[in-house]
């Protein structure tokens, strides 16, 4: 292989691990098996080393998921690093060799653990009462959804018998396959679309905003490890003992093995067991047993020397691609599905599987009449691995997206460094429903009222057709659907019409533009004031922005290029809708030409506010902590911007001194 097609394989691979990551982390919708997901990774690793093309915003420099934005934000005494993983044995005794080469005379045993398919969890007590619950996040912090995690009873508020000052326990957040089959038929019944597997139902219903919710979800978990700040037992077959005094729920599965062959045995027989089991399990997590030896052996980057992860091998079955079909997603992706000559695989009928995108049908070469191996990743969802036969005969010419979407007509774009199609009419079809939950939300035109069910109800009836006729709608139309009646109805129009009052930076990102966020919505508001400006910049007008890179630019310009997305902005504006933003008025020069990152939760102002403070004294707002930064204003929990700026030397202030810079008195 050749730099140039190293460089070329590393942005399709660093663009598949972010959409998976994306789809895993964020949407709860994962399009992609574990073990295709680890090796991608594992071969993006290689090749960064080997071609030298690591950098700092490669996937394989992460440690885990995303934050949150609806939850404050707690840096993790110690990080909660990711595993490395395998799926053969012999890797597991390379492991063995590297520990004890590692430790030289020194003595270790393992202990081996079910590996949990949930969301891991960090729990913090004070004297014996439970203080703080927070996500894995990116590893190094997460998000506090301590009120959330009090909801469920597995976790307890208040530990058994005398437990130290400070207590820090880790876990497993999971769902039994019962609860989660039930949970789905209910969603089903109420017109929801069905969770891909009980780990992703867990960490959504983690990150729900209201805590009475959390609490119908039948969320357990499990704790597996104490970290810093505790009084930690010598090994770690002890300190699972000492959970389960405290009061904690462990699992029965965790057991103490002196050699590498006792280990291994171990895996078969929990592989052969776990089928049996009331929870998803992926595998087995290998620990050095005495916790002495694991500061010797120390981190890498990413993952402790001391643990690994040995994964279960997915079931397989063979089966005969009938056709491939293509499927339009909530924001235009045009996603290729295999439809498969029904096959049993792990208990169930797999009927179709994802092909991802036109690139990896070309990668493994997959075509109609192929005879392939499929498997089910987590024993869920069904994944093409290979075909069986490449070199046949007769084989029909490979696969090749068509040039207009299969459900609206409309022409297919490619954006540059993208590897998926995607249609961009509004109005197609498919993406309806999505788009105008999207353009309801709170964060975009919150409006109270109009739920899923509502939705799902409006599209059926032909109602609507596009968020613009949201704007139409009367009460005399509403009434007949279910569980609305006069008042909801009213209701409802009152909270369309409230609707058409919210700023320009809340109705761009309620268009649903790919790549535009809030914060890229809110700059575009406060650099060019209309939309009509917007609609008529340039890449070159766009790129001016710092928040914007090429790839938000091309999205843009694509987007307002369609003339479809075009007349439905002019409905917008025709219903009365803010196309125009409130110009701040200018108080002083103060920040002329300053560019401030926020960060952190300021005692008096919201986020809002601050940004607006700044802008009246003439200076501009940045995302992100850079050498052009002239310096960072921080609240609480200020997190990785604010370690950015310390490492970089750039000046940083609390609000008090910002008010003190812009001539300010503190509010009493």
């Amino acid at each position: 292989m050749t730099e140039q097609q190293a460089r070329k394989r590393v942005a399709e691979l660093r663009d598949l691990i972010e959409r998976a990551n994306r789809a895993y982390y964020e949407e709860a919708r994962p399009f992609i098996s574990d073990k295709e997901f680890d090796m991608a990774l594992k071969e993006l690793e290689e090749l960064e080393e080997k071609f030298d093309l690591q950098t700092e915003d490669s996937p394989t420099q992460r440690v885990g998921g995303t934050l949150s934005n609806e939850f404050p934000t707690v840096r993790h005494p110690e990080p909660m690093l990711s595993l490395d993983n395998t799926y053969n044995e012999e890797e597991v005794r390379d492991f063995d060799r590297r520990v004890r080469d590692l430790l030289g005379s020194q003595e270790c045993s393992y202990n081996a653990e079910l590996k949990f398919d949930g969301a891991a969890i960090r729990l913090r007590y004070e004297n014996g009462r439970l203080t703080l619950g927070a996500t894995r996040g990116d590893g190094y912090q997460g998000d506090n959804i301590t009120t959330n995690l009090k909801t469920i009873s597995d976790i307890p508020l208040k530990l058994n018998g005398k437990a130290p000052e400070i207590l820090e326990v880790r876990g497993e957040a999971y769902m039994e396959k019962e609860a989660f089959v039930r949970l789905n038929e209910y969603r089903e019944e109420q017109g929801l679309a069905p969770f891909a597997n009980p780990r992703n139902s867990t960490a959504g219903s983690l990150k729900m905003l209201d805590p009475r919710e959390v609490a119908r979800r039948p969320i357990r978990f499990f704790a597996f490890d104490l970290s810093a700040g505790s009084q930690t037992p010598p090994t770690q077959g002890e300190k699972m003992d000492y959970l389960d005094r405290l009061g904690f729920p462990v699992c029965p599965y965790h057991k103490v093995c002196k050699t590498i062959d006792e280990v291994l045995g171990t895996l078969r027989q929990w592989g052969d067991l776990r089928h049996e089991l009331p929870y998803e399990t992926d595998g087995v997590v290998v620990k050095v047993n005495e916790e002495h030896l694991r500061p010797e052996l120390g981190n890498t980057a990413k993952a402790p020397r001391w643990a690994m992860a040995f994964k279960f091998e997915a079931e397989q079955a063979t089966t005969v691609i009938e056709s491939i079909s293509l499927q339009v997603g909530r924001l235009g992706t045009i996603t290729p599905v295999a439809e498969l000559k029904p096959v049993l695989l792990a208990g169930t009928t797999v009927k179709r599987a994802s092909l991802h995108n036109e690139d990896e049908i070309r990668r493994k070469d997959l075509r109609p009449g192929d005879t392939v191996m499929v498997e089910k990743a987590g024993d869920i969802i069904p994944q093409v691995v290979s075909v069986v036969n490449p070199e046949r005969s007769g084989r029909p010419k490979p696969f090749k997206m068509p040039g207009s979407c299969p459900k609206c007509g409309s022409e297919l774009v490619k954006l540059e460094e993208e590897v998926a199609w995607r249609c961009l009419n509004l109005e197609c079809p498919p993406q309806i429903r999505e788009r105008i939950l999207h353009f309801s939300s709170r964060n975009a035109m919150d409006i109270e009222g109009l739920g899923e069910a509502v939705v799902d109800q409006l599209v059926h009836e032909k109602l609507i057709r596009t968020f613009a006729d949201l704007y139409e709608l009367s009460e005399e139309q509403l009434v007949p659907l279910e569980r609305m009646g006069e008042k909801s109805a009213r209701n409802l129009i009152d909270a369309i019409e409230k609707s058409k009052k919210q700023g320009l930076d809340r109705l761009i990102f309620g268009l649903g533009i790919r790549h535009v966020g809030r914060t890229v919505a809110r700059d575009l508001a406060s650099h060019f004031h209309s939309l009509e400006t917007i609609m008529k910049a340039s890449e070159e007008d766009l790129l001016s922005i710092d928040s914007i890179g090429p790839k938000i630019a091309g999205s843009l310009t694509s987007f307002f290029s369609n003339p479809k997305n075009r007349e439905l902005i002019e409905k917008l504006k025709n219903h009365g809708l803010q196309l125009e933003a409130d110009r701040i008025e200018s108080e002083s020069d103060i920040l002329k030409g300053k560019k401030v990152v926020l960060t952190g939760s300021l005692p008096n102002w919201s986020r809002k506010e601050a940004t607006e403070m700044i802008e009246k004294h003439g200076g501009k707002t940045t995302t992100s902590v850079s050498k052009n930064t002239d310096f960072v204003l921080a609240g609480e929990s200020p997190g990785s911007k604010y370690d950015k700026a310390v490492k970089l030397g750039i000046e940083i202030l609390d609000e008090k001194d910002f008010r003190k810079l812009i001539g300010e008195n503190e509010t009493e």
